[in-house]
C-alpha cells in the first residue's frame, strides 16, 4: 500500500454521467416537439405551391423558300421615273410578304395578297433609277 505525502492532494473520482434527470428529459422533449412542429410547418408551406402544367421541347423542320414569278412593275402615270407598285405571284400561300428594291437600302414595302398567291406591293415614291434588286421576304 502506498502512503501519501503531505503536499499531495486527494482527488475524488469523476462522476460518470448517469441517466438524464427529469428536468433535462423535459427540456429535451420540449426541444424535439418544437423541432417537429417547425419541420411540419415548413413542409406545409412548401407543399402549398401550385405549378401549372407546361411544355418544353426542341424540334426541327425543313425551311424552304418561295419561287417568285410573273413580276410586274407599275410606273407612275405622271412621272414614269417612279414606281407605284410591284406585283408578283408566289408558288405557295403566305401570310406576310414584304419587298425591298435597293440592295443597300433599308426601306421595306408591305404587300397585300389578292386572289391565289398573287401579291401587290405599293411603292409610291420609289424611284426607278436606284432600284437594283427585288428582294422578297415571305412567311407562311
Amino acid at each position: 500500500m502506498r502512503t501519501r505525502r503531505k503536499d499531495q492532494q486527494v482527488t475524488t473520482p469523476q462522476r460518470i454521467a448517469g441517466p438524464p434527470s427529469r428536468k433535462r428529459r423535459g427540456r429535451l422533449l420540449a426541444t424535439l416537439v418544437v423541432a417537429g412542429v417547425l419541420a411540419t410547418a415548413s413542409y406545409a408551406f412548401t407543399a402549398s405551391n401550385t405549378v401549372p402544367a407546361s411544355k418544353a421541347g426542341d424540334g426541327s423542320g425543313a425551311i424552304s423558300g418561295y419561287t417568285v414569278s410573273s413580276v410586274a412593275y407599275t410606273l407612275n402615270a405622271t412621272n414614269p421615273s417612279n414606281l407605284d407598285s410591284v406585283g408578283f405571284t408566289l408558288d405557295a400561300a403566305a401570310s406576310v410578304v414584304k419587298i425591298k428594291l435597293v440592295a443597300s437600302g433599308s426601306t421595306w414595302y408591305s404587300c397585300t395578297g389578292g386572289a391565289g398567291n398573287t401579291w401587290t406591293c405599293a411603292t409610291t415614291g420609289a424611284a426607278v433609277a436606284p432600284a437594283d434588286q427585288l428582294q422578297v421576304v415571305a412567311t407562311q
